[in-house]
């Protein structure tokens, strides 16, 4: 049963500086029928006390839609993991705290979903590197050449990013998804899994996510 049509997810570690531009942008989000979670993986920083504050200030006719997990700090994969535990979403989608989107990402990636019912939405992104930025657009990938795609992004012609990538919770709960330790190229090892279960990839040629570098 799915009581969001999206659960959007990230975890806070150390992004003191940046979680205030993120939390504008995550929570700002112009679709309305989205479930937020934060995993507070252990942080050491003043990284919830800031966005609590701004949950209080600018966002708090959401709270009945965020949900907060605190917990030992464990890694990123197992942070996400927590996140994707609790998520009652349709679909899910997933941002890191140091970077933004769109405020209408979320309301463009589900106009995709309400139309093609794929069970990947995946999008573009542009890196931001303070004194530059590098807009990357994604080939258009389909669930006929999904192995190609987990083939590109272990070979680095493909973005392995779960940030840029919406999908179908069933595809995650309806079989063992192995979760692995440790942090280093945990977003491809999750997406590989996932996107070998996809039945229907749609690419959503649009730029809606900033990564910072």
């Amino acid at each position: 049963m799915n009581k969001y049509r999206i659960s959007f997810i990230t975890t806070i570690y150390g992004v003191e500086p940046y979680i205030a531009k993120f939390a504008e942008s995550f929570l700002g989000q112009t679709y309305d029928d989205i479930q937020f979670i934060f995993v507070n993986d252990g942080t050491k920083d003043a990284s919830m006390e800031i966005l609590n504050a701004i949950i209080e200030e600018r966002f708090s006719h959401l709270k009945e839609r965020i949900t907060i997990i605190n917990k030992q700090n464990e890694g990123l994969p197992l942070a996400r993991k927590s996140g994707l535990d609790v998520a009652e979403g349709e679909y899910v989608l997933f941002a890191d705290a140091d970077d933004w989107l769109e405020l209408n990402a979320i309301e463009r990636v589900m106009a995709v979903a309400d139309k093609t019912h794929a069970d990947i939405i995946y999008f573009d992104l542009v890196k931001e590197y303070g004194y530059k930025r590098s807009v990357k657009i994604e080939r258009e990938y389909t669930a006929a050449t999904r192995d190609l795609w987990i083939e590109n992004m272990f070979n680095y012609r493909a973005h392995g990013y779960t940030a840029t990538k919406c999908f179908r919770r069933s595809l995650y709960t309806q079989a063992f998804v192995h979760t692995p330790l440790l942090g280093m190229h945990e977003d491809m090892y999750l997406m590989a899994q996932l996107i070998c279960r996809a039945s229907s990839i749609v690419h959503l040629p649009e730029v809606l996510y900033h990564y910072r570098k």
